[in-house]
């Protein structure tokens, strides 16, 4: 997958599948977010052992992850990390995080609409997204995108501080996400042959 698309600023961007090779600049990337921005991370993206098994991984067949290019330079990275089979079979979780002068473009959404893209083409059902409550700029792309708060868990996760915080596990059922996608396309066109 490789795709150019031009965001809110007229900056034009290259999103693809995140390739061996990276290494080097998706480290650089996770390297100048800024403290704030990795505190909500899940994981040390500052150690490089763990972003160069992370994009090794990325071979694996139960995760798709995308990053975005502004020239060489790596500015979003998204996952979808497929469940699998048993209880989870159909389901996958998605994350991303935007560099920040990239954020508020349209960047994210564009990244997070992505990832549903290529859950539809796993036949995955239910997205599931985590994230700690201050995380609210991706609050709000996930619910914009169809998700919605299923959990609140007080005071679950540590951040990178080692603060504890409240979790929110949103879901999207892709389902009826796809059907509102119909009916909006049907009502356009229907408006256009008018």
């Amino acid at each position: 997958m490789e795709k150019t698309v031009t965001l809110k600023d007229r900056t034009t961007v290259l999103i693809r599948h995140m390739e061996r090779d990276d290494v080097q600049a998706s480290f650089d990337f996770f390297q100048k977010l800024p403290p704030e921005d990795r505190k909500y991370l899940r994981v040390d993206v500052a150690n490089w052992e763990f972003v160069d098994r992370r994009v090794r991984l990325s071979d694996d067949p139960g995760v798709e992850r995308l990053v975005v290019l502004d020239d060489d330079e790596i500015v979003g990275d998204g996952a979808l990390e497929l469940a699998g089979h048993g209880w989870g079979e159909g389901a996958a979780e998605i994350r991303l995080i935007i560099a920040r002068h990239f954020q508020r473009t349209g960047l994210g959404t564009t990244l997070a609409r992505e990832l549903h893209f290529l859950a539809a083409q796993h036949k995955v059902d239910r997205l599931i997204a985590r994230l700690l409550r201050p995380q609210a700029g991706a609050h709000q792309i996930l619910h914009n995108l169809g998700f919605h708060e299923e959990f609140l868990v007080p005071r679950m996760s540590r951040d990178r501080s080692g603060e504890l915080q409240d979790m929110i596990i949103m879901r999207c059922n892709l389902i009826d996400y796809w059907r509102e996608m119909e009916t909006v396309a049907e009502l356009s066109d229907w408006r256009r042959a008018r």
